[in-house]
């Protein structure tokens, strides 16, 4: 009963004060909570598009240390090629001094087994004879004057053969260039 008293003596400006009050507590708490969820998916934005960097970032290095490792692979496996070009070397001046024809016959067997897994692996011969001197592809070791109606700079002959794998010389050839 005394509660009832209480509310029938309070004026009515009072309650109404308080209950104006509420309100505006409710909107400083309301923006504040804004302001928090506000930052936090400014926070979350952020971290978003750092994991979306960091995601690209390591697609970038795992695919650079593969193309590495595939070209560190593949200039391995040329320089083992590159290291039987003597032995063929060898093969044809041998090929080219033999008198007993069943030895030459060996000889000519190992070297068309030789120049079978070059083809295997895709190296290809460099055989610039008669075209203009190509610094890219040869090394010219000597010149030699042009005969009548050569003109300069022809590769005239091969003294060591060139290779090739795709665009990538594995040895140049060493060539007599015309003067």
């Amino acid at each position: 009963m005394e509660n009832e008293e209480l509310k029938e003596n309070t004026p009515v400006e009072e309650t109404a004060e308080v209950k104006q009050e509420k309100p505006a507590e409710k909107k400083k708490g309301g923006k504040k909570l804004q302001e928090e969820l506000d930052k936090a998916l400014a926070e979350a934005e952020e971290n978003k598009r750092k994991w979306y960097a960091v995601t690209a970032e390591y697609e970038n290095y795992r695919r650079r240390t593969q193309n590495q490792s595939s070209q560190r692979y593949n200039d391995g496996r040329n320089d083992v090629i590159a290291s039987l070009f003597p032995i063929g070397d060898n093969l044809e001046r041998a090929l080219g001094s033999i008198a007993d024809e069943n030895t030459k016959q060996g000889v000519d067997m190992v070297l068309k087994a030789y120049k079978k897994v070059l083809e295997g692996e895709g190296v290809e011969e460099i055989d610039p004879v008669g075209q203009p001197f190509d610094a890219s592809i040869a090394e010219a070791i000597m010149a030699m004057p042009a005969d009548e109606g050569e003109e300069s700079g022809i590769v005239k002959q091969v003294y060591v053969k060139g290779y090739k794998k795709g665009d990538k010389v594995l040895r140049y050839a060493q060539v007599i260039v015309t003067q």
